[in-house]
C-alpha cells in the first residue's frame, strides 16, 4: 500500500483477509494493535499459532478438538445418545444447540454446506465420514441442521437421499429459524423449537 511501511501494510493486508474485513475494518484493527502494548500484541500473535498448532478435528464427528483429546469430550460422553446424530455444518452451530441443552445426542460437523456457484460440491464436505457412521449401524435419528438458506437446504435433501437406506428415520430442523438466518445467530428459544418440532425429509 501506497504511504505505508512494510510491516503495517502486511498487518492490513493479512486482517483484509478475514471474512467480512474489508480494508476500512484491517486498517482499524492493524492501528489497533498499534496502540495495544508489546504485551497484548504477543498474546495475540501467540493464540493465532496455537489455533492452529493445537487445535485438530475429532476422528468421530469431524468437530475441532483440542490436540491430543481424541475423541472430543462430547463424543467421548457415554451419557450422550449415540442412537442420535445431529449434522451441521460449521463448529459453531454445535456451540449453538448445546447453549439450549435441548440436545443430548452427539454430533457430526460437514464444514460447510453444497454450494455449486463456489465450486464447493459433497465431496469437499465431511459426507464420506457420516455416511461411514450411519453405515456402521447402531443409529436411530439423523437430524439434518444445516442453515435455512439454499446451501442448506440443498445440502439437507442431498443427505436425506444418502441416509435413508441406512437409517430409519432422517429429519430436518424446524422452520423456527428464518429462511437466511445463521444458526450461530440464532437465540436459544427458536433453536430449541426448531430442534422440537423437526420433521421427516421427504424425498426429492
Amino acid at each position: 500500500m501506497v504511504g505505508l511501511i512494510a510491516p503495517v501494510a502486511r498487518l492490513i493486508e493479512e486482517f483484509s483477509k478475514l471474512p467480512g474485513v474489508g480494508t476500512k475494518t484491517a486498517q482499524r484493527l492493524t492501528y489497533h494493535v498499534l496502540r495495544t502494548s508489546e504485551a497484548d500484541a504477543r498474546a495475540l500473535a501467540a493464540a493465532l499459532v496455537s489455533v492452529k498448532e493445537d487445535v485438530a478435528y475429532c476422528s468421530v464427528c469431524c468437530n475441532i478438538t483440542e490436540t491430543g483429546h481424541d475423541p472430543c469430550f462430547i463424543c467421548a460422553d457415554t451419557r450422550r445418545e449415540a442412537t442420535r446424530i445431529c449434522v451441521v455444518e460449521e463448529p459453531l452451530d454445535v456451540l449453538a444447540i448445546e447453549r439450549t441443552s435441548e440436545f443430548r445426542g452427539r454430533y457430526h460437523v460437514l464444514h460447510g454446506a453444497i454450494s455449486p456457484i463456489d465450486g464447493i460440491g459433497p465431496e469437499r464436505l465431511r459426507v464420506r465420514e457420516l455416511v461411514d457412521r450411519v453405515r456402521d449401524g447402531g443409529v436411530e435419528e439423523v437430524i439434518l441442521a444445516t442453515n435455512p438458506n439454499l446451501e442448506g437446504e440443498a445440502t439437507a435433501m442431498y443427505l436425506a437421499d444418502l441416509l435413508r437406506p441406512h437409517v430409519p428415520s432422517v429429519t430436518r430442523i424446524a422452520r423456527g429459524l428464518p429462511v437466511g438466518g445463521d444458526l450461530e445467530y440464532a437465540d436459544d428459544v427458536t433453536l430449541i423449537r426448531s430442534l422440537q418440532g423437526r420433521r421427516a425429509m421427504e424425498r426429492g
